[in-house]
């Protein structure tokens, strides 16, 4: 073998910078894309669900605050929550209702160990519920809490 044949044999052996570079980006690409989806779907449940009923909560509290002719409820059962326009009062038929918002499976929101209840706000956006702070448990894969300050105030907790 002659001295150029051997010298381009051993400069073969091994990977060059640019194959390197490239089997890292497709690697990333696919961490990026497929890794996802290999986890499970319920893993962010929990707190998708405690920030989708926050907002569900504080539409509710913000419709109250800015119409003083109608009482607004969010009815909570196993299966779903809804939100429910009444008259003054809160009482007779309801007037209007939102689309019934389906929970996941395997979650369901309770308060005070019941998952049937149902809240509403005054003109001023407090809640009716008899709860000042820790009020609502979102329960799926963990379980999460929704607090109610007195005056108001929706966080999570």
């Amino acid at each position: 073998m002659t001295e150029h044949a051997q010298s381009t044999s051993r400069h073969q052996s091994g990977y060059t910078l640019v194959e390197l570079v490239t089997v890292l980006i497709i690697i990333a690409i696919l961490a990026v894309v497929v890794f996802p989806r290999l986890i499970a779907t319920d893993s962010f449940s929990s707190y998708s669900l405690r920030d989708e009923f926050i907002a569900e909560l504080r539409k509710t509290q913000l419709l109250a605050l800015n119409n003083v002719d109608r009482c607004y409820r969010v009815v909570v059962t196993p299966s779903h929550y809804q939100q429910q326009t009444f008259g003054v009062n809160c009482s007779g038929n309801v007037i209007r209702q939102e689309p019934v918002q389906t929970l996941p499976r395997r979650t369901h929101l309770e308060f005070s160990g019941s998952d049937r209840f149902f809240i509403q706000f005054d003109h001023d956006g407090r809640a009716n519920l008899a709860c000042n702070g820790n009020c609502i448990d979102v329960i799926a894969e963990e379980t999460l809490t929704i607090a109610i300050a007195s005056e108001g105030y929706i966080y999570a907790n």
